[in-house]
């Protein structure tokens, strides 16, 4: 269902040319007629924004049953930030965060991981911009695990492309809740942003590329 909360976040994607339409490769060497790149979010007030987007809906998901917020390198660092001060400021949950570099700093303090250190037992979430064939979940998991014997239970992402991944029959996001346990929260879905633009109108040539797209990539519950 189409909320004026996702109406919202649609509305601030585009207005920061963060989804855009046209003709694009994802990860997974599919071609799309539209692409959400988080890295084009490049103002004070646009990250501040963003994080209460996250903050929200870690708030309504778990509020603050976890102990850190981990953002994979490198989209997933400025979303975890701004999150994690956008919980803090918004709701009064204070949690630190973390995120991996790609390549591992051999002086100083060392190692592959900054801002907090992971202890066993943890209970760590994932903050990261969008699901299409699950290929960057997969290298961070062991990144994480690598850290301590933490939990990871959700995640938190700006769309889900409901694609499937690497089963027949199964989206990436049914396959990362199967293989890791973990359950995958979206501020919105391809559906989402499809009935967007059918309401809004104006998108005649869009909409037809998009549910040609969905048809033979995407998989909806």
């Amino acid at each position: 269902m189409l909320t004026q909360e996702k109406k919202a976040f649609i509305e601030f994607m585009m207005g920061a040319d963060v989804l855009r339409f046209g003709s694009f490769v994802t990860k997974s060497g599919r071609n799309t007629p539209y692409f959400v790149n988080t890295g084009n979010y490049k103002t004070g007030l646009q990250s501040s924004k963003l994080g209460e987007f996250y903050a929200a809906a870690i708030h309504d998901a778990i509020g603050g049953e976890f102990d850190a917020m981990f953002g994979p390198a490198y989209k997933g660092i400025p979303l975890a930030t701004a999150a994690a001060g956008a919980l803090a400021r918004n709701y009064g949950i204070d949690k630190p965060f973390f995120f991996n570099r790609k390549e591992v700093k051999d002086h100083g303090e060392g190692g592959a991981i900054v801002g907090y250190k992971p202890v066993d037992g943890d209970r760590v979430i994932i903050i990261e911009d969008v699901i299409t064939a699950g290929t960057a979940i997969r290298e961070t998991m062991p990144i994480l695990t690598g850290c301590a014997d933490v939990q990871v239970r959700d995640m938190f992402i700006s769309v889900n492309r409901c694609e499937v991944g690497a089963t027949p029959g199964k989206t990436a996001v049914m396959e990362v809740g199967e293989a890791f346990g973990i359950r995958v929260h979206a501020l919105v879905t391809v559906q989402d942003i499809y009935e967007y633009l059918k309401q809004q109108g104006g998108y005649d040539e869009v909409l037809p590329a998009m549910a040609r797209y969905m048809e033979q990539y995407c998989i909806f519950e």
